[in-house]
């Protein structure tokens, strides 16, 4: 077992981690010895529920959390895209930043989105470190490739607030691909279309990429919905058992957490015939975006758990006239294996063929500012290759202006107002009539997909930059370093309590094996117990018994001072009697 000090001298050779932060289980893995390897966690699963929970004893994350949902509904934290469904309470916080209370230990606390999701990479990022041995810090995380700008920065601050430095955000049906287009390089020899469909238990994306024998991916399109997938299926059915029971029993059984009914697959198939004809309509606009006609798709690739539904694929196989659905790479795990190989690659730590491939990306949705008419203009249209850098001139709209300001916008509407607000920058101009003072808007993607804007005006070379944080709703810097200082604190407080809970069941242990060998002790040996000893020892064992049944767990010391105590009692009675 390597101690702290061995994990400290070895972290700068841990293996960088791809991880699929996935809105109803998440997974991690990392590269090794020429392929990718998905790490199990403590129970040995392979992925983990992306789930919270806090109780009056300790904060559980994964498996543990999703358990006790039904006895802990207020204070178990999962995504759900319908708030009628929460059974936990959000408030709108500072700076309208919407905030989730719960009561944990008995005091109520309030957490941002950004802090339970750092959470669940936290623990993706322990089962990586239980399993390797060693300190790990860098990771490329997927998000949906619908997510706007804000979405994808508060991914990326929530890998920071969970110790990772984020090498990259990449798209999950990208990643996708690349652990598709890695297990068919050998079988490539020229330009193969393939369409990634992926539907997971909360969102819903659709890529088009074209794979080369010589190693490139290139994203040609890319289409989704962030509120479509497997969850939605779910609360159709629930609405349909509240409404069939309150008709059939005028009662409603909403705040029932453990009410259960039964359907058919009919039922079913009726019931969200209207979503899946929603994720055709989507394979269909992609087609589109990316200039393709169904016939020119050669692989469809089926990612995400949501694609196991019988009528999704039948759907699917009909509007493809038959083709077959490849299942070549693991739906649950496809995304995580994807985003592990890009890690290693970003670290140099693949082999030539991974090192040759070559990713390219596209933003899914269009950018651009706010004119006089309140429309948008475009900068960057969607499904735009990136990285990418573009630029547009504008000109003052009223006269003797000294200042433009800049208010820029992602999303397809034509009114700016409509779409998904990034933040505002301004640039100083020369006063002067309407027209002639000139501004260049260059708009910057990263490879994140996260957007810089800088604005110069032409005649004076006065420049003003702005990185797109999207103040509204954002966290400002200070309390990105607030939820660091939480996190290490709550941090603690579990490597407490999992050393009070191992204390505590190697007393209980201890406990059970003496009573199993009590009973199976010979009657002749029992008796020559001296009566003071054994009234000793039964004492000590009530009192064991005691704390063990104490309400709040006890402290490390309290357990092993009883289990030495006990212990010494047993070598007592045995060194006597021998």
């Amino acid at each position: 077992m390597e101690g702290k000090g061995d994990l400290e001298i070895k972290k700068h050779v841990a293996p960088a981690i791809g991880i699929d932060l996935g809105t109803t289980y998440s997974c991690v893995g990392f590269w090794q010895h020429g392929q990718v390897q998905i790490i199990p966690n403590d129970l040995g699963n392979r992925t983990t529920p992306s789930c919270v929970a806090f109780t009056d004893v300790e904060r559980l994350i994964g498996e543990a959390a999703k358990n006790q949902v039904a006895m802990n509904p207020a204070c178990t934290i999962f995504v759900q895209n319908d708030m009628k469904l929460w059974p936990f309470k959000v408030i709108n916080g500072t700076s309208n930043i919407p905030k989730i209370v719960v009561t944990y230990k008995g005091e109520e606390k309030q957490f941002t989105a950004e802090e339970i999701s750092a959470m669940i990479l936290a623990k993706m990022k322990d089962v990586a470190e239980a399993f390797l041995g060693k300190l790990v810090e860098d990771a490329v995380i997927t998000v949906p490739a619908y997510f706007n700008d804000s979405q994808r920065q508060a991914t990326k601050d929530a890998g920071y607030v969970a110790g990772l430095n984020v090498l990259q955000i990449i798209n999950e049906p990208t990643a996708a691909a690349i652990a598709y287009g890695l297990d068919m390089i050998n079988d490539i020899t020229c330009e193969t279309n393939v369409l990634i469909f992926d539907l997971g238990g909360g969102t819903f994306d659709v890529s088009i990429v074209t794979i080369d024998g010589n190693g490139k991916i290139e994203v040609k399109a890319v289409a989704g919905d962030t509120h479509l997938g497997g969850q939605d299926f779910d609360n159709e059915m629930v609405d349909y058992f509240i409404n069939e029971f309150n008709r059939k029993h005028k009662n409603d059984i909403k705040a029932n957490t453990k009410a259960i009914g039964r359907i058919i697959r009919a039922k079913f198939e009726n019931l969200n015939a209207g979503m899946f004809t929603k994720c055709i309509e989507t394979v269909e606009g992609c087609l589109r975006d990316a200039q393709m006609d169904k016939n020119n798709i050669d692989e469809i690739v089926l990612v995400g758990g949501s694609t196991r539904i019988p009528k999704v694929q039948e759907l699917l196989q009909d509007f493809f006239n038959g083709k077959e659905l490849s299942k070549r790479i693991h739906a649950d795990e496809a995304v995580a294996y994807g985003a592990s190989i890009l890690a290693a690659k970003l670290r140099g730590e693949t082999n030539q063929k991974v090192q040759n491939l070559v990713f390219l990306d596209v933003t899914p949705l269009s950018l651009g500012v706010e004119i006089a008419d309140e429309t948008m203009s475009v900068l960057i249209p969607r499904n735009s290759g990136i990285p990418t850098t573009r630029s547009k001139s504008y000109c003052t709209s009223v006269d003797n202006q000294s200042i433009t300001s800049f208010a820029v916008y992602q999303g397809e509407r034509i009114r700016a107002e409509d779409n998904n607000w990034l933040g505002t920058f301004e640039v100083a101009v020369p006063l002067a009539p309407r027209g002639k003072s000139k501004v260049n808007v260059v708009f910057e993607i990263d490879a994140n997909g996260i957007l810089s804007c800088s604005g110069v005006e032409v005649t004076t070379g006065l420049k003003r930059k702005m990185v797109v944080t999207n103040n509204k709703g954002r966290l400002s810097s200070e309390e990105i370093d607030n939820m660091l200082k939480d996190a290490e604190k709550y941090r603690l407080e579990d490597q407490e309590f999992k050393k009070k809970a191992c204390a505590r069941n190697t007393l209980e242990n201890f406990i059970y094996d003496v009573e199993t060998k009590i009973k199976t002790i010979d009657k002749g040996l029992k008796n020559k117990i001296h009566k003071e000893d054994l009234q000793k020892f039964e004492d000590a064992m009530e009192n064991a018994s005691q704390l063990l049944n104490r309400r709040e767990i006890a402290g490390v010391n309290e357990y092993e001072m009883m289990l030495n105590q006990l212990q010494a009692l047993c070598v007592s009675i045995i060194s006597k009697i021998a």
